[in-house]
């Protein structure tokens, strides 16, 4: 014999809708309409042959049915919800394969990374460092971070912070012999550039420069690189902020202006979108945007 059940989305809008004694808010918690809502009960009141509820006043009441119905079904709808906490639960231990850009492993993640062990001590994190990402993940990586607008197929994406780009300098460079008192001062000093000379260009566009050369000064191909020649006095660069706040923090750099160039890309934390709620995911990706909300209100304050 074979057994008999009710439409599952349906009975899974009954539960909801009973447990609350309101469609509305019902559809606010499955994230769909209202009208979703009155169809999936339509729906499962003609499967059944019965009435589920019924209006009064303005207000939504069970039938006697309906109320019988609900008590007998929502052990069943509780013990589902238990049974997928706990699968999540042992999916928040393991390894989880973290790939990334060097520059942004070398100096934000691996400094961090023993306050995420310390809260989350049966999550074993392995970083792979790769110089550029195709916008898919490999079978081997768990989470990775991608730099650009946040729109990658079939992966989930959350935004790290916004990215401002500051330029910043050695302290010895910011009083040296040619000090640094106004944007127009870099005019006497080397610009050093990250990839491109795009940036530098957009962040004079901004201050209204015309009459500096950004045509000059190296290129380097990773953003830690363009810190360490700041810092050794090289020349001034045009610093992402969530990578060179920690040198700033520790007095390795300095912002000789306040003048930001807010940019159109951001890291972002990515994974796959059947594996959005993983438990050793999760613990990753809350972990990363609370502190990155952090330091970033810290560097905004500054």
């Amino acid at each position: 014999m074979s057994r008999r059940l009710p439409p599952l989305n349906s009975l899974r809008v009954f539960e909801a809708a009973a447990r609350h004694s309101s469609f509305t808010r019902a559809s606010e918690e499955l994230y769909v309409t209202q009208a979703a809502v009155s169809h999936q009960i339509k729906a499962l009141e003609e499967y059944l042959g019965i009435k589920l509820f019924r209006r009064q006043n303005r207000a939504l009441f069970l039938t006697e049915e309906g109320q019988s119905y609900f008590l007998d079904i929502k052990d069943t709808f509780s013990s589902l919800v238990d049974a997928t906490e706990r699968l999540l639960a042992r999916g928040a231990k393991g390894s989880l394969t973290v790939s990334l850009q060097p520059s942004f492993a070398i100096q934000w993640l691996v400094p961090r990374l023993a306050l995420f062990s310390d809260l989350h001590p049966d999550i074993d994190v392995r970083i792979k460092a790769v110089d550029m990402d195709d916008g898919s993940l490999t079978d081997d990586v768990d989470v990775a971070i991608y730099y650009g607008r946040g729109k990658w197929k079939d992966l989930n994406a959350q935004k790290l912070h916004t990215e401002y780009l500051v330029p910043v300098c050695s302290p010895r460079l910011l009083n040296g012999v040619k000090p640094l008192k106004t944007p127009g001062d870099l005019k006497l000093h080397t610009l050093l550039h990250d990839s491109s000379r795009r940036d530098w260009n957009a962040w004079f566009k901004q201050c209204n420069i015309t009459d500096i050369n950004v045509n000059q000064g190296p290129i380097f191909s990773h953003t830690s690189m363009v810190l360490q020649a700041a810092i050794h006095g090289q020349g001034v660069a045009l610093g992402h902020s969530v990578l060179a706040q920690p040198e700033i923090d520790a007095g390795r750099l300095v912002r000789p202006f306040t003048e930001v160039l807010v940019s159109k890309n951001a890291y972002y934390v990515v994974c796959r979108e059947e594996q959005d709620e993983l438990g050793k995911i999760v613990a990753f990706r809350d972990w990363m945007l609370s502190l990155v909300e952090v330091e970033q209100q810290a560097f905004v304050e500054n």
